[in-house]
């Protein structure tokens, strides 16, 4: 069965960004922007109940939720980046211990950096690689922030270690305005001279600015619980469920783990180099997607590459199994709302909106509506190769699709 889809300029919000509602404190990969949120939930008069995003990234979801008055959130992730920046923005903190700690922490590095020694004692983290990616310079002195950073209470820490984590990225030799890792080149290597502290406390000013003006105030009577976890099922539980799940797997879709990969090592997570093998679609299957109008597709992919139809699989597979949780943890009469991309693969395009319409009408829901948005405000490559041949190049994905469902059974 095909599910009709309906195109919506209403929800393309040409122009807009994520900051146009809301600014962000630490960019993230494919950011639902919560204008798209906030606009559905007055469609579909949410303004209540509990809500849950169980892949929620950088907390896109909580955001909506706030703004429309929901008081009950609930969110997992299993990139710790993500959770990071998601607690950061959500939890409560007093406002007067941040600005004291960060004149503290202010303080009390450049108290250390006078001595010149001091700098040259400090312990520099082994990573694998790390000297291909930072200079020694900006080594010492990301290592002298985060040690002073882990001296501050650990309970404001979080909003520190947001801009830590952007002012990595931003001195390190990879190319800015990509979320794979690419290395500059070796002449830009040369006059690449970052000043470290003034970066970071740039960044930490705009991001406990931002926390006090637009996400403070709206958190005072909130419960937001975010959890780094896979999502564990709960029966009849939630009202509403809204989130964007990854378009496909992390290695060859949106990279959140080469992304995330330096911020995690400096953040001292364990297997940070394998975020993307424990993401959707990370493991290896041996026997194709079957029993779903997506099969023929698959099929198709299968007949240039079977290895790729097996990768394929394994996203779908990671994806119905966790279709079948949240349908269980949502009451009768609630509604889930996925937010999704077609993506191409050797030229074929993946329906997932209808994927995801058939797995939650599979769990005792009707489907109400899929509305088609032109893709107009995420990060994405313009152009990828989906047959891997050189010089043929197709536009990646220009329509996101919003498949709504309510729960009947």
């Amino acid at each position: 069965m095909k599910y009709k889809v309906i195109r919506n300029e209403k929800y393309d919000f040409i122009g807009q960004s994520y900051a146009t509602a809301y600014p962000n404190m630490h960019k993230y990969p494919a950011t639902m922007i919560p204008q798209i949120g906030i606009e559905l939930f007055k469609e579909l008069n949410v303004f209540k109940g509990k809500l849950l995003d169980p892949y929620c990234g950088s907390g896109s979801s909580f955001t909506v939720g706030l703004d429309r008055g929901l008081n009950e959130m609930y969110g997992f992730d299993i990139n710790p980046l993500a959770v990071l920046i998601s607690k950061a923005k959500f939890t409560k903190v007093d406002i007067s211990k941040i600005k004291e700690g960060k004149e503290k922490l202010r303080n009390d590095i450049y108290e250390f950096i006078k001595n010149e020694q001091n700098a040259n004692s400090v312990q520099i983290p082994d990573y694998l690689n790390i000297d291909f990616w930072f200079s020694r310079e900006v080594l010492k002195s990301l290592s002298i922030i985060k040690n002073f950073i882990y001296k501050i209470p650990f309970e404001i820490r979080n909003l520190f270690l947001i801009p830590f984590s952007e002012t990595i990225r931003e001195c390190s030799y990879t190319r800015n305005n990509e979320f794979k890792l690419y290395r500059i080149k070796d002449e830009q290597i040369m006059l690449f001279n970052p000043d470290v502290y003034g970066i970071y406390f740039n960044k930490l000013n705009r991001a406990l600015d931002i926390y006090e003006k637009y996400y403070l105030p709206k958190i005072n009577h909130a419960k937001i619980e975010i959890s780094f976890n896979k999502f564990p099922k709960q029966e009849n539980y939630f009202d509403v469920v809204l989130t964007s799940p990854p378009y496909g797997d992390s290695k060859t879709t949106v990279a959140y783990g080469q992304f995330s990969m330096f911020s995690n090592q400096w953040l001292d997570i364990q297997n940070a180099r394998q975020i993307d093998n424990l993401l959707m679609g990370g493991k290896k299957v041996k026997e194709l997607y079957k029993n779903s109008y997506i099969t023929k597709f698959i099929e198709e992919i299968s007949n240039q590459s079977i290895k790729r139809a097996l990768e394929i699989s394994s996203f779908y597979y990671d994806l119905h199994y966790s279709i079948n949780d949240v349908a269980t943890s949502i009451k009768k009469g609630g509604k889930s709302i996925y937010i999704v991309g077609n993506r191409r693969v050797k030229d074929i395009q993946l329906p997932t909106d209808q994927f995801v319409a058939e797995k939650f009408e599979e769990n005792g829901f009707k489907h109400l509506f899929t509305y088609e948005r032109l893709l107009g405000n995420k990060s994405m490559p313009s152009q990828n190769s989906p047959t891997n041949k050189v010089g043929q190049r197709r536009s990646t994905m220009t329509s996101e699709f919003i498949v709504v469902c309510k729960k009947i059974k």
